[in-house]
């Protein structure tokens, strides 16, 4: 299914950017960042391949310590019971509105990005840097949902360095008899 397929049925869900809540935005908006991404791993990993001596049988490696290096990984528990699915995620060190989720009928997108920098100045100089580190702490996952979902109506909150993502299920669809007819 084309994401643009799963956007005309539902419409997106957007909620007031507040202290514990996170921003949904369009799957499409999350789907280019994705690509750029994945860009950025596969232009990583060809560098790991290259210092490596272009030594052909390793390259799954190379794309996971790439990915290791760009990425942050974030374990996630989904639970379910009849009427939703519950999707909680660490992200520790994140704030509700660094944090953007994209729902889909049979997909959820979480993306994470912070920057952070520091620098320590000499005591004798206040203009010149003696040191100065920036960290980008990023992450990206997309989960595959089993059932499909009510997009419009899926909440998400951010408390103690845990994402909280609440699914309500879709109703269930009845089956539509159709008649075999002769010509």
């Amino acid at each position: 299914m084309k994401p643009q397929q799963a956007l005309e049925n539902t419409q997106p869900v957007v909620t007031e950017k507040t202290a514990t809540t996170p921003l949904f935005v369009e799957a499409d908006t999350l789907l280019t960042r994705v690509e750029d991404l994945t860009k950025s791993i596969a232009r990583r990993a060809y560098e790991f391949f290259e210092a490596r001596g272009r030594e052909i049988g390793n390259e799954v490696e190379d794309w996971f310590r790439a990915e290791a290096e760009l990425l942050r990984r974030v374990p996630v528990t989904m639970k379910e019971d009849e009427r939703q699915f519950t999707l909680q995620a660490e992200v520790p060190g994140f704030k509700a509105e660094e944090i953007k989720l994209s729902v889909e009928p049979q997909r959820l997108i979480i993306e994470g990005n912070s920057e952070q920098a520091r620098e320590e100045k000499s005591e004798t100089e206040p203009e010149k840097v003696v040191f100065s580190e920036r960290r980008s702490n990023r992450f990206f996952r997309s989960v595959t949902l089993p059932a499909e979902i009510d997009a419009s109506n899926v909440t998400a909150n951010l408390k103690d360095g845990v994402l909280e993502i609440t699914m309500p299920k879709a109703p269930a669809r009845n089956a539509v008899g159709v008649e075999v007819k002769t010509a």
